[in-house]
């Protein structure tokens, strides 16, 4: 992969900043990636090719491309933690032998900007680790402090999301940013068109995508916060697109990516933004932009919404929370929606705060959902482990029977 002809373009009413991404290996089609503010914001938005190479890298890896080689010159710490991210992920979801990406650039001898002042930004989404990251900023770090949020960084193009749902999110994180003091800055990109998909974005280019548009922000800011996913029960973080140990990683002498609010849980977060009113009617967590009423920013029928929804009845307060369809939550409504082997983990802390609160129903309804997935989890274990024997001593028959009697299937299907 090579990355070429880094380029900034100016307009009446935005600024943007744009390179060109080259595949060598994958057969895939020359993208232009970029980045794109309001003109208002156009001195603080910069060419910088950390943007770039953050965004670049992870799909590189994934599609086994050899090399990623840029010209200009890049920060020698964001090129090791890059190279600590591929290995990280090589062990969460790869082949031990599996080649990292060759990084061929040259790296700086120095901080490009060495007196530039202290100032921390937060990506603001609307939903829940977002609410809680502005919730216990304000109520641990003074205004003075170099880490109290100044900016929220809104971000579109992330989620496939509708122009019109996204004006109307718009509005109401610019309320939010408002409410809590911060100064607002929309951006636009198109760096997903690099990935094949949702799962892909989940598992490995989530924390980069957000790394890639903050470095575009180095003229203004230091440190980058982005919100934890936060730990489910058992407290333990599974592997996923933004960790931990990934997202520091990003990181590079001129900005810091600062992986926020690890020590709370799902509930948690929800307890610490109870009392806030103004959070409780600008909550987001929904990612269905296509099933939102246009009164309200959340579906109420998606696992997150459900999750969410679950969370407020456990704290008695879902009565109180305006952005859902409906005040209530159902058993039915439990029972319908689909847990992954990480989703479901949100559930089991649920269970004795809806059990003291009466909600035997939805304490059922949870229960049977977590044997189901645990059946699940386990049936694809051992289809794992007979893939893997299939593979070592029968140099996969088992496989290519299976897609045989499929094909004899299809064909008897249409006669």
């Amino acid at each position: 992969m090579r990355i070429e002809n880094l380029r900034t373009e100016f307009g009446t009413d935005k600024a943007k900043v744009i390179a060109t991404v080259i595949w060598e290996d994958y057969d895939q089609p020359v993208t232009d990636v970029y980045f794109e503010t309001d003109a208002a914001f156009a001195d603080s938005l910069t060419c910088n090719p950390h943007a770039f190479l953050v965004a670049s890298l992870i799909p590189a890896f994934h599609f086994g491309e050899r090399r990623i080689l840029i010209k200009e010159e890049i920060c020698p710490e964001l090129r090791e933690g890059l190279l600590a991210v591929m290995t990280l992920m090589r062990h969460w979801y790869y082949k031990p032998d599996k080649q990292l990406v060759q990084i061929e650039t040259k790296t700086r001898a120095k901080v490009l900007t060495p007196n530039k002042p202290p100032r921390t930004g937060v990506f603001v989404s609307g939903g829940l680790d977002s609410f809680a990251a502005l919730r216990s900023n304000r109520l641990n770090f003074s205004p003075e402090h170099p880490g109290s949020f100044k900016d929220g960084l809104i971000v579109f193009g992330f989620h496939g999301e509708e122009p019109d749902h996204f004006k109307q999110v718009l509005a109401s994180l610019s309320e939010v940013a408002e409410e809590v003091g911060i100064t607002p800055i929309q951006i636009r990109t198109n760096l997903v068109a690099l990935g094949p998909g949702w799962a892909f974005w989940a598992d490995e280019l989530f924390g980069a995508a957000f790394a890639a548009v903050a470095h575009a922000f180095t003229n203004r800011l230091t440190t980058v916060a982005l919100a934890s996913a936060g730990f489910c029960f058992p407290r333990k973080f599974d592997p996923h697109g933004s960790h931990p140990l990934i997202d520091p990683n990003y990181s590079s002498s001129d900005l810091r990516i600062h992986h926020d609010g690890i020590a709370l849980s799902r509930l948690e977060k929800a307890r610490l933004i109870s009392d806030w009113d103004f959070a409780l009617k600008h909550l987001r967590v929904c990612n269905r932009t296509g099933s939102v009423r246009s009164e309200t920013l959340n579906c109420g029928k998606c696992e997150k919404c459900i999750r969410t929804m679950l969370s407020f009845s456990a704290l008695g307060i879902l009565h109180k929370v305006p952005v859902f369809p409906a005040q209530d939550i159902s058993a039915d409504l439990v029972r319908s929606v689909r847990l992954s082997s990480v989703s479901v983990r949100c559930y089991h802390e649920l269970l004795a705060p809806l059990a003291e609160r009466g909600r035997k129903d939805l304490v059922s309804a949870i229960e049977d959902k977590i044997k189901q997935c645990e059946r699940s989890e386990k049936l694809n274990r051992w289809k794992t482990k007979l893939k893997q024997f299939d593979r070592k001593y029968l140099n996969s028959s088992l496989v290519h029977l299976n897609q045989t009697l499929l094909q004899k299937k299809e064909m008897a299907r249409k006669l």
